[in-house]
């Protein structure tokens, strides 16, 4: 599973979103969303940037939780 994928599935569980909830805010089909949690698929970096986008409008927690698990090293760096 890439690193995304991993602090995507973390961050929905912490905040208790779902896939389908998550799928909507973003406009894709909830399969999406479950490709990149269990690793089949990699999220782009622009991809990145909307999941960001759409954890903030459902849960702005959740949202920083995302961007810490993924980034963690290099935010803490900064």
């Amino acid at each position: 599973m890439g690193k995304a994928g991993q602090a995507l599935k973390q961050a929905l569980a912490d905040y208790q979103i779902s896939q389908n909830r998550l799928a909507v805010a973003l406009n894709v089909e909830r399969n999406v969303v479950n490709r990149w949690i269990h690793g089949k698929t990699d999220p782009t970096g622009e991809t990145i940037v909307a999941i960001t986008v759409a954890l903030r409008s459902l849960n702005p927690e959740a949202a920083k939780t995302f961007v810490y698990l993924y980034l963690g090293d290099l935010i803490e760096d900064a």
